[in-house]
Formats: structure tokens, sequence, C-alpha cells
């Protein structure tokens, strides 16, 4: 497929949090789950560093773990954020849209208030197809990526000659997509014509995935046409 090209600015940082402590809560956001050795290789700490911080974590209820077997020998221990731990990342303006969904519903309909949130992403479409008109497909799904992490989605692009996939790790409004699953539609179509590619979601938040994926392949050159 190609090399993962993580995209991480600052808005991808857990609230509240910094150093080793900050940097294992978005391993696990990005992973799922993850052992206590898992995070010590990937941020190059010891072991016993690894699980110190995740005890502390665990201690302030933003971390948890279960057992799993994962091959033969004894179950090991894979951590995982809990709901608190959930709460550090991102969920841009989603109390006041939530309100502000909530009175478009009672004064004009639920379909008023799905128009609206559809309409973000068709603007938000123009904008790109402007900006990255006669850009490749790599280039497209890079500035994707980016855009969609300025939104608080943290997400992470891997690119191949014909192909790729885009990984938001984080939903910025849960509790909106929740109420109205047509904004996770409406987002499948914008990734879609964003890319001028015919995209396949793979796994979906909404349906308990750690992560929404999208497989993305070029449109055969008739269907371009």
């Amino acid at each position: 497929m190609g090399t993962a090209l993580p995209i991480a600015p600052k808005s991808a940082a857990p609230s509240g949090q910094k150093g080793q402590r900050s940097a294992v809560l978005v391993q696990l956001k990005r992973a799922g789950q993850l052992s206590a050795k898992e995070i010590a290789e990937r941020l190059g700490v010891s072991l016993n560093a690894a699980r110190h911080h995740l005890k502390e974590l665990e201690a302030d209820g933003l971390a948890a773990y279960d057992r799993v077997h994962r091959s033969i020998g004894a179950p090991a221990f894979a951590y995982r954020l809990t709901p608190a731990g959930e709460g550090l990342f991102p969920r841009r303006y989603e109390e006041t849209l939530t309100a502000l969904l909530d009175r478009m519903v009672e004064r004009d309909g639920r379909a008023a208030a799905v128009e609206m949130l559809e309409s973000h992403f068709a603007e938000l479409a123009h904008r790109l197809n402007t900006e990255l008109a006669g850009s490749s497909l790599a280039e497209r799904l890079q500035a994707l990526g980016r855009v969609l992490s300025e939104e608080g989605y943290m997400a992470e692009v891997s690119v191949g000659a014909a192909e790729g996939t885009l990984t938001e790790h984080n939903c910025a409004i849960p509790a909106v997509a929740e109420r109205f699953p047509e904004i996770c539609a409406a987002e499948a179509r914008f990734v879609a014509e964003v890319l001028g590619a015919r995209v396949d979601r793979r796994a979906h938040m909404l349906t308990g995935c750690s992560a929404c994926e999208y497989h993305v392949r070029l449109k055969p050159a008739e269907e371009n046409s």
C-alpha cells in the first residue's frame, strides 16, 4: 500500500496532558489497544517507563486493561482508553453544535438540521477541489488528511501508486454523529468527491470500531471522462 503518513497537529493532543503521558494516550487512541511492551517500542522508552505511565493513567481513570490471548503462552494485558480518556481528545464545537441542531429540529424539522450538516462538507469540498485542481491522488490524500486533522479527526493517510487509505482516529463530534448518522454518509461522499476516487469505508466508529477507515481507489479513466 505504501508508507503511513501520520498528520498530528497540536489539536490532536489530549487536553491537559503533556510529555510521555500525552504520547501514551495518543498511541492508545491511534491503536485502540496496546500492551506495555508495544507502547515502549513505539515511544522508544523502557518497559518500566511504559508500565509506570500506564499505571498512572489507570489510577486516574483514563486507561484500563483487558487480559487477551494473542499467541501461545500466558495472556497479555492490553491497555485501552476509558470514556474519560477518550474525552480528552478534540470534540470540536460539539456542545454548541448540538444545541444549535436541537433548536433547528424544533423549529424546522430534522431534514433542515441534516441539510445544514451536509452543507458543511459541500462547502469544504468546493474549497478543496478549487485548491487541489490538477493534484495527484497522493497530494489530495495528504491535503485531505491535514484538513481533517485541523477539524479534530487525527487523520492518517497511507499512499500507493493507485490506491490509499485514510484513517480517522478521532471523531470530533461523536454525539452529533450518533444522533445524525446522515453526517457519516455525507462525510463518505465528501471524501470521494475531494479525491475524485472510489471510496470504500471499511471501519466505522459508530459500529464500535476504534477508527473510521476509508480505502481509496482511483476511478477508471472512463468514469472520470
